[in-house]
């Protein structure tokens, strides 16, 4: 199975499901297929550019798309809900994102070219198994609150 074949079943599916190299199952959910009674509240919104930010948060400044395009590590981000965000786990008029950079995962992200949504599931049947690690769920994964101002908190680094 190729990537385009993933990005199929999310366009007909909603979502799909893929265990990374680690053994751990991902789901990917296309932002109309996210449903707040079935889908998890801790969802990160998954994006392939900073360009993609506009759909999912407010509009940063300069300093802070710097911060995330620049970042070395793999970094979940907490900002605010943009008004445009119609659907989507959100917490406390906040959302959780993370720009992937890594080759098969940023690959997926692009060829599909919308925001995707994770959650992370336990069990079930996958649609696709893959020995790519996922970058999220590594050890150096940094956490932090950044404001589209350019105010930062470091959560987890």
């Amino acid at each position: 199975m190729e990537i385009r074949d993933l990005v199929e079943i999310v366009k007909s599916k909603g979502r799909v499901r893929i265990r990374e190299g680690s053994g751990k199952i991902l789901e990917f959910i296309a932002l109309d297929n996210w449903s707040e009674a079935n889908d998890d509240q801790n969802g990160i919104f998954l994006i392939f550019d900073v360009f993609q930010l506009r759909s999912i948060s407010e509009q940063f400044a300069d300093v802070s798309l710097d911060i995330i395009e620049y970042a070395t590590k793999p970094t979940i981000y907490h900002t605010i809900k943009g008004r445009f965000l119609k659907n989507g786990p959100v917490k406390d008029g906040q959302i959780k994102f993370s720009l992937i950079k890594k080759d098969f995962w940023n690959k997926l992200l692009f060829s599909y070219t919308q925001v995707l949504i994770l959650q992370y599931v336990s069990e079930g049947e996958v649609d696709f198994e893959t020995a790519d690690y996922f970058p999220l769920l590594s050890a150096g994964t940094k956490e932090m609150f950044l404001s589209p101002d350019g105010d930062i908190k470091i959560f987890k680094g």
